[in-house]
């Protein structure tokens, strides 16, 4: 009878200890770090805020080939969104987009200057962006334009730059 009474109590523990051993990250198949520490959705970090509440990676979604790759390299196959950087810069995409890490910056910036109408454009924007001691969209508004909400102004074109490159991708 203590036999079956310690069975059952051991059976007890290890069924109401299992959904704690199930909550745990598991290895890799490689034997590496857990494959999603943290529990965060895949590809959303801690280094994919860009200081202002969005995300930088907004056009990066599916067309991450088009945000991740250079803009030299993007805007010397796809004309489309060539003629859009054009339209809101008043610049060679090439040129306005020069100094840029990705494409989805520099969209996002030509966006933020024209619905802002900042004060010098898009060359004050894209100095403080890329220049020496480089800032975020976000607080490049915030310096070029005080009375505007930089988060919501940064959120807005970084979704304006995503449908842009959707677009030009789709052409």
């Amino acid at each position: 009878m203590k036999h079956l009474i310690l069975i059952l109590a051991g059976a007890i523990v290890l069924a109401l200890a299992m959904p704690t051993f199930a909550q745990r990250p598991h290895p890799s198949p490689s034997g590496g770090p857990p494959a999603n520490p943290g529990g965060r959705p895949s590809g959303v970090g801690p280094g994919d805020n860009n200081g202002n509440g969005s995300t930088t990676g907004g056009a990066a979604t599916s067309h991450a080939d088009l945000s991740h790759a250079s803009p030299t390299e993007v805007l010397s196959h796809n004309t489309a969104i060539a003629e859009k950087i054009q339209t809101l810069t008043g610049q060679d995409a090439q040129a306005a987009c020069a100094g840029f890490k990705n494409l989805g910056q520099c969209v996002a910036a030509a966006h933020v200057a024209k619905n802002l109408d900042i004060l010098g454009g898009f060359d004050a924007l894209k100095t403080k962006m890329t220049g020496n001691n480089a800032v975020s969209l976000g607080k490049s508004i915030e310096l070029l334009a005080p009375q505007a909400d930089a988060k919501a102004e940064a959120k807005k074109a970084n979704k304006q730059a995503s449908d842009d490159l959707k677009a030009s991708s789709n052409s």
